[in-house]
């Protein structure tokens, strides 16, 4: 089967258009969703289909497809679900999410393939490696990060990695990282932004007495905590609840947010809405 995500400026036929070529080349939809956001005048759409010979390769596929494309200036993808994408998750010694998507992986419950896993400690060395995955250990102090962060990005083509998975790393990429994995990078947030940013967001939660506390999921980007976001969660909690309490709580829903995020984009149920996404549950 293939997915058919596109995204272009709004306009009447598009529809039409897609749908009638998938039915001129014998293409059976299994799953259709479309959204055209009156804000930005936008128009995105993911179509599940299964092609029967007259479809050909996906490189004829796109060939035909493209005049389509131009004349609605489309930005879009094909993406064969036969091809799981390669994920590298990084780390550093929070172990709930890493252990959360090690198991999904193994399952078969998400359809990714971890490649490996990098992290600036070791801590996490025997769990990755008891479940057969590659670890990759790059430690970092404040005069060789750059260093560092060169030998993780150099991971990344060395491995044809489709997607980083942040599952608490612990370290902040420089910009130019930020800009070369952008669309491809997801991180979990501690809390449910934009609020009770920085250090320590379940015990900045405690003090201001909240009732609800939560995990965000988001894109990457050079401003930190402030890319688009994928999906998020929130568990009730009341007066009795200590700060340890509540970071017991919110790792929890930090794994299921995450795992929830990394199978939305590796479905391609996630397209760029600007700042923003929308997404196709």
């Amino acid at each position: 089967m293939y997915i058919l995500t596109i995204t272009c400026p709004d306009r009447a036929g598009i529809v039409a258009a897609v749908t009638g070529f998938l039915a001129n080349h014998d293409a059976f939809i299994v799953e259709a969703a479309q959204f055209g956001d009156p804000v930005s005048a936008r128009f995105f759409q993911r179509i599940v289909f299964r092609g029967n010979g007259s479809i050909g390769s996906p490189e004829s596929f796109r060939a035909a497809f493209a005049p389509i494309a131009n004349a609605f200036q489309m930005d879009w993808d094909l993406h064969d679900t036969d091809r799981k994408d390669r994920v590298l998750i990084a780390v550093s010694k929070f172990g709930h999410c890493l252990n959360d998507l090690l198991h999904r992986y193994r399952t078969g419950t998400l359809p990714i393939d971890i490649v490996g896993v990098v992290s600036n400690h070791d801590d996490m060395r025997d769990i990755v490696e008891w479940r057969g995955v590659p670890y990759h250990h790059l430690p970092v102090d404040a005069q060789r990060k750059t260093e560092q962060e060169g030998q993780w990005l150099g991971l990344i083509d060395k491995l044809d990695v489709d997607l980083v998975v942040l599952a608490r790393y612990m370290q902040i990429l420089s910009s130019d990282a930020c800009r070369r994995l952008s669309g491809r990078c997801i991180n979990i947030h501690h809390s449910f932004l934009p609020s009770f940013k920085g250090a320590k967001p379940y015990h900045q939660a405690h003090a201001r007495g909240v009732k609800i506390i939560g995990a965000t999921a988001h894109y990457v980007t050079p401003d930190l905590d402030e890319g688009p976001i994928i999906e998020q969660a929130v568990e009730r909690v009341d007066h009795a609840r200590t700060p340890d309490d509540l970071i017991g709580v919110g790792r929890d829903i930090e794994s299921v947010v995450l795992a929830r995020a990394v199978q939305y984009h590796t479905e391609r149920r996630v397209l760029l809405n600007g700042s923003k996404t929308v997404v196709f549950r």
